[in-house]
């Protein structure tokens, strides 16, 4: 096996100070359940969490899963040498020979090494010269760089053994799922909304999603859609909870007793205390939204000022500053952008005013929701609501 131990590096967990063995434990444990059922053993050593590959699994498989684990920064497949100069010469010729094998040009690489045994006989910098010679008389077409190489070989010398590795592969970052308290995330079909959700789970938020559908106006094909885009997130969180409103009344109602400049914002308003309550009751503790600042009608500042005004509940919105051409990158990056681009309406897209109006103000929102009878709709909505649990597929990955 070439290798046998995986090298997982996270970031800022790493100056949570006395917090940080919490914040290491829950990551742990993550990882633990993302790789469930899996030959591998999971430890924290150094610093550091390692994962040791039994042989029963193929190290690449374990990385293409953790890659999907909020928390961790990168991973490094490692290959362990016992403490001889010879057989680390010679691992470094076969890890090398094999990251440029593909290669149709010449490679320039350095050496790193970092010396934690003072025992071993040469210094780190020796290592590193040694290392660098051994591999230019045995490697055709490759030379050395010192300052922007194509690849990196790195030398661990620690008590029992050496470790060498060059690849490293990033992953999500941000802190564990679990360790910021449970959201609910305002889950549309768009490209934005997923995108926030995301977002939330690498700042380590749980993440429970709610979806307003208003069937016969929309279609089954519709809340499918949605439903595969919290699979989707459920790969990064372990399990998703999709509460799915039936909201079809409120539009009814709002489409008969409100002027039709405002029914966006009004829309949004009940959005929101649907949000609001369902949030109480399932214990989260902020409501998340796909917004970003300017994009659409009912997100202009004003807008957002109303419709935020029936919620006294923390509303995080983690797109607010980026573009679609941001949000369209990091959706096509976490696996969302496909499935949010298929054809299907929703609740947002019909009965859409002709010329929503861009700068509401609350005064006017209250006005034209007196015809309405807010708390039996928002009752109804509610209790009315379906739920759904999705756990991640691991044959998916």
């Amino acid at each position: 096996m070439m290798y046998s131990l995986i090298l997982v590096r996270f970031g800022e967990i790493g100056i949570k100070g006395k917090n940080r063995s919490d914040f290491e434990r829950k990551l742990v444990e993550n990882i633990v359940q993302m790789l469930k059922g899996m030959d591998v053993r999971v430890m924290r050593a150094d610093g550091r969490i390692w994962v040791r590959v039994g042989e029963r699994d193929n190290y690449a498989e374990v990385i293409e899963r953790l890659r999907f684990v909020p928390g961790i920064v990168s991973v490094s497949p490692v290959r362990e040498v016992p403490l001889d100069l010879e057989e680390i010469k010679k691992s470094a010729v076969e890890i090398m020979q094999r990251l440029i094998h593909t290669s149709r040009k010449p490679v320039t690489f350095k050496v790193e090494s970092r010396r934690a045994n003072k025992q071993f006989p040469l210094s780190s910098p020796e290592i590193a010269r040694t290392l660098g010679g051994h591999l230019l008389r045995h490697i055709p077409d490759i030379k050395v760089d010192v300052h922007e190489p194509d690849l990196v070989l790195w030398c661990e010398v620690r008590a029992n053994e050496a470790y060498i590795y060059s690849e490293v592969i990033p992953g999500p970052g941000g802190l564990p799922v679990g360790a910021s308290g449970r959201v609910l995330l305002l889950l549309s079909g768009g490209i934005d909304s997923p995108v926030a959700g995301w977002m939330a789970l690498k700042r380590g938020a749980e993440l429970e999603a709610i979806h307003f559908h208003s069937f016969p106006f929309t279609s089954e094909r519709a809340r499918q859609k949605v439903e595969d885009l919290a699979k989707i997130l459920a790969r990064y969180a372990g399990k998703v909870r999709l509460h799915v409103v039936h909201f079809t009344e409120v539009q009814k109602a709002i489409r008969q007793h409100c002027p039709e400049e405002l029914s966006i914002t009004i829309m949004r308003r009940f959005m929101f205390r649907i949000a609001d309550r369902i949030a109480h009751q399932r214990k989260a503790l902020a409501l998340v939204t796909g917004e970003s600042l300017g994009q659409v009608a009912s997100q202009t500042l004003e807008s957002m000022y109303t419709i935020n005004h029936v919620t006294t509940m923390p509303v995080l919105r983690p797109l607010v500053a980026l573009d679609k051409t941001e949000i369209m990158r990091i959706a096509k990056e976490i696996g969302t952008y496909e499935t949010s681009i298929l054809p299907y309406e929703d609740c947002c897209t019909i009965f859409l005013p002709k010329s929503p109006k861009t700068r509401p103000r609350v005064d006017e929102a209250i006005e034209a929701e007196q015809n309405l009878d807010i708390e039996s709709l928002v009752k109804e909505a509610v209790e009315k609501t379906e739920t759904v649990v999705f756990q991640r597929e691991t044959e998916s990955f």
